[in-house]
């Protein structure tokens, strides 16, 4: 969390379940932690794992991205960084309670710090280790500032009780205003990332089922084309 902490174990259980529903692979890459790798090296890292996949032959059309919290902000990052070098881009990202503004200007950080019980608005300190010496609006570390025009389409989830409401309805606004195809579903009553608890919460369950429907219509979409 917070580019600072956690490990791609933590990801199994979503990316065996994407992968058993659509039936498309899943690559899950283990990006550099703050301290010790401030930014850009989680962006690096995940530009890397993109262009391996090109590498060995497979189609940008034919990938999709996919983050939650931090990186769901790294994903959109990734994507503005691929746009401006004028490389091939994913057929879509998927978004799950994406991370967008590392300044902390949403209304929710305030109006939904005592509903959701799983990320308070302290625990945004962890992000200094990874902004450093940088501007927190740098549209590589807050994407919410940067140019979206021209990105694919992208599907955004977020709890309607979570502090980092704002930055999905923001991103969205202005994902549409730039022309992107977005898709936001607010769950009612749902806290952050709460998709990693699909074992025991059947609104995870469902969510994780729409994230892999999509991502399945959009790869047979272009499959088809």
């Amino acid at each position: 969390g917070g580019y600072a902490t956690g490990s791609i174990d933590s990801y199994l259980m979503v990316g065996a379940t994407l992968a058993q529903t659509t039936g498309i692979k899943v690559l899950i890459p283990e990006y550099r932690l703050a301290p010790e790798h401030p930014f850009p090296a989680a962006l690096e890292d995940a530009l890397a794992a993109y262009r391996w996949l090109l590498r060995s032959g497979t189609t940008s059309q034919r990938i999709i991205f996919a983050g939650d919290s931090a990186g769901g902000g790294l994903a959109v990052a990734a994507l503005s960084a691929l746009r401006d070098a004028g490389a091939p881009l994913p057929r879509a990202a998927v978004l799950i309670s994406p991370f967008v503004d590392l300044e902390g200007t949403g209304e929710s950080l305030r109006t939904r710090a005592a509903a959701d019980p799983y990320v308070k608005p302290e625990d945004k300190a962890l992000l200094r280790y990874y902004i450093g010496s940088h501007d927190p609006r740098h549209p590589l570390l807050s994407p919410l500032y940067a140019d979206l025009r021209g990105l694919p389409p992208l599907l955004i989830h977020v709890g309607d009780d979570e502090i980092l409401l704002s930055d999905s309805t923001r991103l969205a606004e202005k994902a549409t205003d730039a022309g992107v195809d977005v898709t936001l579903k607010i769950w009612p009553g749902m806290w952050h990332v709460f998709h990693f608890f699909a074992p025991l919460l059947p609104e995870a369950r469902q969510a994780l089922a729409e994230m892999g429907a999509y991502a399945q219509k959009q790869w047979q979409t272009r499959v088809l084309a």
